[in-house]
């Protein structure tokens, strides 16, 4: 079953709109140009090749296909991710245990938005790649992918075939007895728009729980 979840989860970020915000201003790649995204400053062309030309005078000028796609990346509604592990995220885990983590499949999906500047529409699609879990104990996991839900088919001994962690030390030392348990979920963005396509790379959204780690004490009887 579902546990309820502990601290809030959280973007990295925050930006009007909603949109989850990358750690660090991501840049837009489009037609062999790359552009700064955030900063303050807009979007700021880098030249890599042959400057652009100019529009003949008295000509329409067009807004840059890029203000358009930063736009539609500001409209991006994520998902907040959801933890779970197995044994349950309410329950204790236990030390030389395999513990299983996944993230909830409704926070696991393609989010597609539309944005339009003046005439000029781009379609962003962010997709979820990655999962980067703090343990909580100064160790780290990453996952391709949003981990395997348990299920009773396995044993309570087995290791999650993708995204799990044992742990070597109870959490009893730990500020409140448990270990910060953190998710980072990595989205990627692929845009098209005005006879162009490109990439705005490494969105993440946050998510962190307490999880409690204990000890299995054998029992001697005679």
């Amino acid at each position: 079953m579902a546990g309820k979840s502990g601290k809030a989860p959280h973007r990295k970020t925050s930006k009007t709109g909603g949109g989850g915000v990358p750690e660090g201003p991501p840049k837009i790649v489009a037609d062999g140009w790359e552009f700064d995204l955030g900063g303050g400053m807009g979007i700021m062309p880098r030249f890599d090749g042959a400057e652009r030309k100019k529009p003949a005078r008295g000509a329409q000028r067009q807004v840059p296909v890029e203000v358009v796609v930063q736009r539609a990346v500001e409209r991006l509604e994520l998902p907040q991710p959801v933890i779970r592990t197995s044994p349950d995220e309410d329950l204790v885990q236990v030390v030389h245990v395999p513990t299983w983590m996944w993230v909830d499949r409704s926070a696991w999906g393609p989010v597609s938005v539309s944005a339009a500047v003046d005439g000029v529409e781009v379609t962003a699609t962010a997709k979820p790649w990655k999962t980067v879990w703090s343990m909580g104990d100064g160790r780290t996991v990453i996952c391709l992918g949003p981990g395997t839900p348990y299920s009773a088919a396995h044993s309570p001994k087995a290791s999650s075939p993708d995204c799990g962690y044992t742990y070597r030390r109870a959490s009893l030392s730990a500020p409140g007895g448990s270990y910060t348990v953190s998710v980072q979920v990595t989205w990627d963005v692929e845009w098209h728009g005005a006879g162009q396509t490109g990439v705005v790379p490494g969105l993440v959204i946050t998510a962190e729980r307490p999880l409690v780690v204990d000890e299995v004490q054998a029992v001697v009887t005679g």
